[in-house]
Order: structure tokens, then C-alpha cells, then sequence
């Protein structure tokens, strides 16, 4: 009785290991299918070779970066930045590596291009700092940086000015009031 037992242990934790494999070699081949896909600018047919491999393991931190690179690539700014984000938040493990901080440095990079093209430059300035406290070395981070510390400028003075103008319409309509 106590060796069928065993058996019936031994045979579970072996089929058990075997489902694991099964399942990181589905994984690895969707996303490998997805980078061939997304390497000839088929991006949609990527994006779902990258959502199969996160079905078969949902915390793929590759098939999520992936998955956020195909969306971008789509316009598809929201789901893009919600994949990236995802990864974001798994930053006190990713910075652990030399590759991992690297990768980090690439989300917060692909972040702030998402808020440049959204017009939100403050939320482009800290993702962009974010990667250039990871990775102090990538000059086209720090070009960015600069272009959205720019318009963050530029866009706080044109509120400014519009404040500014339309209190001096409030002023010239009370003007004519008093006046009448």
C-alpha cells in the first residue's frame, strides 16, 4: 500500500514537471512567433502570438514587453502603456540584473514616448528621468528629456497666457458694464 502511494506521488510530480516544460516551450515558441512576426512590421498578427504566449504564462515579463512594443507599434497607446506598466511594477526585481535594468530603462524610455504623444509632458519628463537614472548613457532618452521638458514649457506658458487673456476679457466685460 505504501509503495502505490509513492508511485501514484512520484508519477503526479512527474506528470507535473512534464505540464510545466510543455508549457515553457508553448511560451518561448509565441514569442518567438510574435518577434518574426513583428520584425517584418506585422504588428497586429504579433500582438496576438504575444497575448497566446501570455495565456500560457501570464507573468512572462518577455511576452508583456513584447505584447506593449506590438501595441505601440499599432498606435495603441493605452494598451501599450498598460503592458509597460505592468512591467514597471515588477522594477525592485528587474533591477536586480544588469539585463533587467536595462529593459527597465527601455520601459520607462517607451513610457515617456507614449506621454509625448498623448501632449501629457509631464508624465513624458519623469518616465524619461526614470530611464536616465537607469541607463545615465542613452543620448536619445536625454534628447527626449529635453524636447519634453520643452514642450511642458512651451504648453504651461500657453495656459498661462490663455488665463491671462481670458481674465482680461472677464476685466473689459465688467469695464462695460460699470460703463452702462
Amino acid at each position: 500500500m505504501k509503495r502505490m502511494r509513492k508511485s501514484i506521488i512520484w508519477m503526479a510530480a512527474f506528470m507535473f514537471c512534464c505540464g510545466a516544460v510543455f508549457a515553457q516551450k508553448a511560451e518561448r515558441k509565441n514569442v518567438r512567433e510574435g518577434n518574426k512576426l513583428y520584425e517584418t512590421e506585422k504588428f497586429t498578427e504579433a500582438e496576438i502570438a504575444y497575448r497566446k504566449s501570455l495565456e500560457v504564462n501570464p507573468r512572462s515579463s518577455e511576452g508583456t514587453y513584447n505584447l506593449g512594443n506590438a501595441l505601440y507599434k499599432q498606435k495603441k497607446f493605452p494598451e501599450a502603456a498598460e503592458q509597460y506598466q505592468l512591467l514597471a511594477g515588477q522594477g525592485e526585481k528587474m533591477i536586480e540584473t544588469p539585463e533587467g535594468k536595462a529593459r527597465l530603462a527601455e520601459i520607462y524610455h517607451n513610457v515617456g514616448n507614449i506621454g509625448m504623444q498623448s501632449k501629457e509632458y509631464a508624465k513624458s519628463v519623469e518616465a524619461y528621468k526614470q530611464s536616465l537614472r537607469l541607463n545615465p548613457k542613452d543620448d536619445e532618452t536625454r534628447y527626449n528629456l529635453a524636447l519634453a521638458q520643452k514642450m511642458l514649457k512651451d504648453q504651461q506658458q500657453n495656459q498661462q497666457n490663455q488665463d491671462q487673456n481670458k481674465q482680461q476679457q472677464q476685466d473689459q466685460q465688467e469695464d462695460k458694464k460699470d460703463q452702462n
